[in-house]
């Protein structure tokens, strides 16, 4: 498994340098600074593989995590024919300076979520949070969406409304802009009357709408990914369930087998993220990988602990509610099986996700869920797993 980190590029306050230092070889980027629907020229992808290539540290641009999709795509929204013809010439570039893997989400409107960026942790180090009462405070009282309490329970509205009443501005907008750190780059941020405003284009537009858009999009893609040689692979929901009222559709096992069934391709594949799978209670994410294996292009390896109410937080990698040492082996044994067939593509990538911060991360001002040593942690940790169960490797089912 190549060990690779997510790198925000020349404005990430983590360098090429540092990141050398943690081990990493492969580079997890993209071009934030483009906006949704515009080409990603040949020459902007070359001048990212050149930084990474000056650096000197044998690092490779080996995952772009992400190539954005427009959300008029998601929503099906009038002629499309120009933003996929552009997305797909994006990917044409991209194979064509060799960086072949696409990390990619259908969640729309909102990234991943969170309502605290600095949960604090008993050992002093801070992680990343979501409260289901603050969720619900944000939807009830400060959105005001029509139709919210049909997604929460009276005691959650109850808690919501006692929140609400007992905060200040202040508590208000770090909800907000919380909830909004999960867009990187070019990604659109929105103020509570601006994301208002933002949902109302999704009026009408349910799981079914969004289904279809997607296996549109799927069909306008997956066929380019094959005819160019790239894999293309799809980040779960995350948090795995709607919010906001917004439809989402890659939160479980049988979503998943509903993407792959689009597109009977292994190019259409997946990203297996340990973290926002195992965000939902239904989900076994070990067997998870198991039943995927042969269309997991790559790895987020990151854990959660999840509370009753359906709030959950970043675990520690080796802490949480997913047995990672299960997966982990799940990961190798479909390793093992790509190898003995000779296949180029038999090294999964993976990387470290929202880690904690902890010692001189705190206060540094990297990227949410992004540190420096709460990263390396997870990745000393993983590679640890990775080396033991590597160890006379025969099978771990």
């Amino acid at each position: 498994m190549q060990e690779s980190w997510r790198w925000y590029g020349p404005l990430d306050k983590i360098t090429l340098p540092q990141i050398a230092q943690t081990g990493a070889t492969g580079i997890v980027t993209s071009l934030h600074e483009i906006p949704y629907g515009e080409v990603w020229s040949r020459e902007a992808i070359a001048a990212r593989k050149s930084l990474i290539a000056e650096a000197r540290h044998g690092q490779t641009w080996n995952v772009v995590e992400s190539l954005p999709i427009h959300e008029r795509i998601k929503r099906g929204d009038g002629d499309l024919s120009g933003l996929f013809a552009n997305y797909r010439q994006s990917m044409a570039n991209l194979a064509a300076e060799g960086v072949t893997t696409i990390c990619y989400n259908f969640m729309p409107l909102i990234d991943w979520t969170r309502t605290a960026l600095a949960n604090q942790l008993p050992n002093g180090g801070t992680s990343l949070r979501f409260n289901q009462v603050q969720i619900a405070a944000l939807e009830l009282h400060m959105l005001e969406r029509d139709g919210a309490e049909a997604d929460f329970s009276d005691e959650i509205q109850e808690q919501a409304k006692a929140w609400f009443d007992a905060s200040t501005e202040d508590d208000r907008e770090a909800l907000i802009n919380a909830v909004m750190a999960g867009l990187p780059g070019a990604y659109d941020r929105y103020d509570v009357p601006a994301l208002k405003q933002a949902l109302t284009l999704y009026d009408g537009i349910g799981r079914r709408e969004i289904r279809a858009n997607y296996a549109r999009f799927l069909s306008e893609i997956i066929p380019a990914a094959q005819d160019l040689g790239m894999k293309f692979c799809v980040h779960p929901d995350d948090p795995p369930r709607d919010i906001f009222g917004l439809p989402r559709v890659v939160s479980c096992a049988d979503d998943i087998a509903w993407v792959f069934d689009q597109q009977d391709a292994v190019e259409n594949g997946l990203t297996l993220c340990a973290g926002s799978l195992g965000a939902n209670p239904a989900n076994d994410v070990p067997a998870i990988a198991r039943r995927f294996a042969e269309r997991i292009h790559f790895a987020h390896l990151r854990n959660v602990r999840k509370d009753a109410d359906g709030s959950f937080e970043e675990a520690a990698h080796l802490e949480g509610d997913t047995d990672m040492v299960a997966l982990v082996a799940a990961l190798l044994d479909e390793e093992a099986r790509r190898k003995k067939e000779g296949r180029a593509d038999a090294i999964l990538p993976w990387r470290p996700d929202h880690g904690h911060e902890l010692l001189s991360d705190i206060g540094s001002g990297t990227h949410p869920g992004y540190p420096l040593i709460g990263r390396m942690r997870g990745l000393a940790e993983m590679r640890g797993v990775i080396a033991a169960l590597s160890h006379s490797h025969v099978s771990f089912v």
